[in-house]
């Protein structure tokens, strides 16, 4: 069941400390502003359809606890106390007033980022931008500014005229593992079959079968202790370790085939993680290779992928990999999020579609790097009358328009240059350097809220310079007022 005030809380409206005087020109107070928390909320309440139960929280508090969180990087445990200390952090998440208590158990947070999945954060993402761009055309309509100035939707009278910039590039997200060493791997899963084999064994009345677990966890440390690894010593300490796993696989099935043993739900997912894990290193070490389809590099997070990008720092990313676009405004938006690797030259056409349905119209020109040129998107965009940065295939042409192109090709190239200081920031800031969630739903929806917080701090920082501009402009004529006035003019 869900409930929520048919009005969202203004400033207003809260009921400030005693003592307290709180400044309404605060940031987190105008992120407040930016954000339709009405819409917001009528779209949550379709997530709830029981009308029986406990009342969930609210989403402004869900969300808009994950948004701090976002923004410094707080524990669990830490956001609430910070929470309950800082009036303005329960105004953002919409308490009705100063309380001095904790507005939900830490755990809650867990289930807020269930809640709150990729498809339904990104749907936020879009209800934040085009809340405010329509808030600034408002604004120019009244300030009787240009209406055709470019704001991602197309006011011009020709509709079909293809305007606007978008930017595309992909990068990875990495996850907080330890790093996959194929003799770690095997040794977890060896620890992890004889913890169950045991557990079981306990719960049927079963003598414990014979597992070497100290002969295994010696031959282990033979090699985990060793300074000098050669290739030889590897493979030998693997083929040892894929042994002992295959004797205790052996005597799980017997266990379910012969004794009538019934595993519960989470013993059957982890047994068929640990048996891939096995296969998978099994058919590595009998073909001499590193690499097989769908490689699991962690038991506890099976998901992650391998990610291979070839960057100088880190050739190969264990994490999610994804598509980001920025459009002429310096909005952000995700067109493909995956644990698995793709060509990100796919993603042109969808990324083109959606900034069709968005405006109206197709962008101007699209800048991307030379991954993304390949002669299928660029016979496509030519088609569309889309200009697709980059130099042409095929040998250079000796014309006048050489030197034409080629500084049209560096201002692109220098425009382009935006969504790699959209990484930086969304990494070195909002918490995508290093994804700490541990379930699939949850990290999608991490990487989500970095974007949207990233969003919302830009829309603020916007406002801001605006207001300083509007400050500045009126002082300014202020003081020509009072120097013509001391002249005598």
């Amino acid at each position: 069941m869900y409930r929520f005030e048919e009005k969202q809380l203004s400033f207003t409206d809260f009921n400030q400390p005693q003592g307290l005087q709180m400044n309404p020109e605060n940031r987190w107070i105008k992120k407040a502003e930016m954000i339709p928390w009405d819409t917001i909320e009528k779209e949550y309440a379709k997530l709830f359809p029981s009308r029986t139960g406990m009342p969930a929280k609210p989403l402004r508090m869900a969300l808009g606890s994950l948004l701090i969180q976002k923004q410094y990087h707080y524990p669990d445990e830490e956001l609430v106390e910070q929470i309950r200390e800082n009036p303005y952090y329960q105004y953002f998440i919409g308490m009705p007033g100063y309380e001095d208590k904790i507005p939900f158990v830490p755990s809650l947070l867990v289930e807020f980022r269930k809640r709150l999945s990729e498809d339904v954060l990104n749907e936020i993402n879009e209800m934040i931008i085009e809340y405010n761009t329509q808030k600034s055309d408002d604004d120019n309509d009244s300030n009787g500014g240009d209406n055709n100035s470019d704001h991602g939707t197309d006011n011009t009278s020709n509709s079909s005229a293809n305007s606007g910039t978008l930017i595309l590039d992909a990068t990875c997200a990495p996850q907080n593992i330890k790093y996959p060493q194929d003799i770690e791997l095997l040794n977890e899963t060896r620890e992890k079959l004889e913890a169950m084999l045991c557990r079981i064994s306990d719960e049927y009345g079963f003598y414990r079968p014979r597992m070497y677990k100290e002969k295994a966890r010696k031959d282990y440390l033979a090699l985990a202790k060793c300074r000098k690894r050669g290739a030889k010593k590897i493979r030998k300490a693997i083929k040892k370790q894929l042994q002992y796993i295959r004797r205790d696989l052996g005597y799980m099935e017997n266990l379910i085939d012969n004794n009538n043993v019934i595993l519960s739900a989470a013993d059957a997912e982890l047994l068929d993680i640990l048996t891939t894990v096995y296969e998978q290193q099994q058919y590595m070490f009998e073909n001499n290779t590193h690499t097989v389809e769908n490689r699991i590099v962690s038991i506890s997070q099976p998901y992650i992928r391998p990610i291979v990008r070839g960057k100088a720092k880190s050739p190969v990313e264990f994490g999610a990999k994804l598509d980001l676009s920025v459009d002429e405004t310096g909005m952000c938006r995700i067109e493909k999020l995956s644990f698995d690797a793709y060509n990100e030259s796919t993603v042109l056409k969808t990324a083109i579609a959606n900034y069709k349905q968005r405006t109206g119209h197709y962008p101007e020109r699209v800048l991307v790097d030379q991954i993304y040129r390949n002669r299928d998107n660029i016979t496509f965009c030519s088609g569309l009358g889309i200009r697709l940065s980059g130099k042409r295939l095929g040998r250079p042409k000796k014309d006048a328009d050489t030197k034409a192109e080629s500084k049209t090709a560096y201002q692109d190239n220098t425009d382009r240059i935006e969504v790699e200081r959209k990484f930086s920031l969304a990494k070195r800031k909002f918490g995508l350097g290093l994804l700490l969630t541990k379930r699939e739903d949850t990290t999608k929806a991490s990487i989500v809220l970095s974007i949207i917080a990233m969003n919302i701090d830009r829309l603020a920082a916007l406002l801001l310079r605006l207001m300083r501009y509007i400050v500045s402009f009126f002082v300014f004529d202020d003081e020509k007022v009072a120097v013509s006035e001391s002249v005598g003019y």
